[in-house]
């Protein structure tokens, strides 16, 4: 008999009690974080499915090597553990620690970005464009189109639209273009990944005008599987391989090791050009620590070589991609509406397909994962029009095409039976889905609003 899900590639050895809420102490808790679940605590939430960003579950193997930490000041030995493993893994030359991801987007564009700048992505990442922006660029979305509609199941909907590409290096010169960003996965999108053959074809036309490419490699591990898994020509290959092979087309990386590097804490910059490398160096002293260690605790980077090495694992990532496949599929059977293809790190539930009568400016996304969470216990994200923020210029909200809720998954956390939890619950907040009204903002900060703004309902 045929089994309906691939078994866990590991066994347990350690547990954590989670605790069990009322529906009544969920509503007072959803009304005290003004409906953010951002401002819930992680001791009301049941299953939390806010981010895989540092909730992954680290390996007897990384807890070992936290105990060889060398918290040296300078010439840590765990930094040139860390460094030789991006070398072999990823084939960059030189790395940067830093505390996490934000930390190398903010380094990176604070040494390459000069005002009246134009940086070209694959979509926007929250955090990434605001170092953009607040360093004077502006960011130029250069996704496939099909990346913005939700039902279309192109298989690399990350992709990089060769034309709008072009098109921007045309119009505003490549001189003023530092860098070309190329996420993998596109989180925004709905986990999405890019192919081979695009992040080849957008190298070759950075290398003709001489602009570098930059990737943020957050999900590297999740796109490589994706990349064996629909293009033929690398069914054969390892995940090792691939992953040396896409980064072989960019000139460096930012890192938040917090996700497919299997880690709680930690990120880098990694870059090929010696100049920016000094200059990063230098950057990095005054924003983290010493080059070295970058923010980051010598047994923090010992666990995240290895948690690297640990990710090319193939069973490891396979389990990895169909645990949220599982999820997504039995939504979807149940009629949910979801962003397919089901991707790499979380099932995006659709919002404005869930809930068609709550025009976007009254936060259907954030109103769906608010109320998700008072039925159920379960703890997910906005992603749509409260994430997008406010245009700089005008003042007026941005307005995403894509108006989503994100399910998280963390990596080697849950079992499938936590799954069939969420699914459940999901499936009957769509089957009551008329119950659910609109918000209000009543507090909203001037960046990164999804973080700390709190609502109200509208009845």
């Amino acid at each position: 008999m045929e089994r309906k899900y691939m078994a866990e590639p590991f066994k347990i050895k350690m547990v954590e009690t989670i605790k069990m809420t009322t529906q009544e102490e969920r509503e007072v808790a959803i009304e005290r974080a003004g409906y953010n679940t951002f401002l819930l605590n992680s001791k009301e939430c049941y299953i939390d499915l806010l981010t895989d960003s540092g909730t992954n579950a680290m390996s007897d193997n990384q807890w070992a090597g936290m105990m060889l930490g060398d918290e040296a000041y300078a010439g840590s030995v765990n930094f040139f553990e860390l460094e030789k493993t991006v070398q072999e893994l990823y084939g960059f030359k030189h790395v940067v620690p830093t505390h996490q991801g934000r930390g190398a987007e903010n380094i990176l564009s604070r040494i390459a970005i000069k005002p009246g700048d134009y940086v070209p992505g694959n979509m926007y990442f929250t955090t990434t464009r605001a170092h953009q922006e607040m360093n004077g660029a502006t960011f130029v979305d250069i996704i496939v189109d099909a990346a913005h509609d939700s039902e279309n199941e192109e298989p690399f909907k990350g992709n990089v639209d060769l034309k709008k590409l072009q098109d921007l290096i045309d119009r505003v010169g490549a001189d003023k273009i530092p860098y070309i960003c190329i996420a993998v996965t596109v989180n925004l999108a709905g986990g999405q990944p890019v192919s081979m053959e695009n992040a080849r074809a957008v190298s070759k036309i950075a290398r003709q005008h001489g602009i570098k490419v930059m990737f943020d490699a957050t999900r590297c591990i999740e796109n490589s599987y994706f990349i064996k898994e629909r293009e033929e020509a690398y069914k054969d290959k390892s995940i090792a391989e691939i992953v040396k092979e896409l980064f072989s087309y960019g000139d460096g990386a930012t890192m938040s090791g917090k996700k497919d590097c299997l880690v709680n804490i930690g990120g880098f910059l990694a870059l090929n050009d010696e100049d920016l490398f000094q200059k990063a160096k230098q950057m990095v002293v005054l924003f983290e620590g010493m080059p070295s260690y970058g923010g980051l605790a010598g047994r923090d980077m010992e666990a995240m070589a290895r948690g690297m090495r640990e990710s090319v694992d193939y069973y490891y990532i396979k389990h990895r991609i169909e645990q949220v496949r599982y999820l997504g599929s039995k939504l979807d059977a149940a009629g949910v509406p979801i962003v397919k293809p089901i991707g790499g790190h979380a099932v995006f539930l659709d919002a404005k397909r869930f809930l068609p009568n709550i025009p976007q400016d009254q936060f259907p996304a954030q109103a769906l994962a608010a109320s998700l969470y008072t039925i159920s216990g379960v703890r997910s994200m906005e992603r749509g029009i409260v994430s997008a923020g406010r245009d700089g210029k005008t003042g007026k909200h941005h307005y995403p095409k894509l108006e989503l809720v994100r399910l998280t998954i963390p990596r080697r956390v849950y079992t499938y039976a936590h799954m069939d939890v969420v699914a459940e619950a999901v499936i009957d907040l769509y089957e009551n889905r008329d119950k659910i009204c609109g918000l209000e903002m009543v507090y909203e900060p001037p960046v990164l609003r999804f973080f700390t703004a709190r609502f109200k309902p509208l009845k």
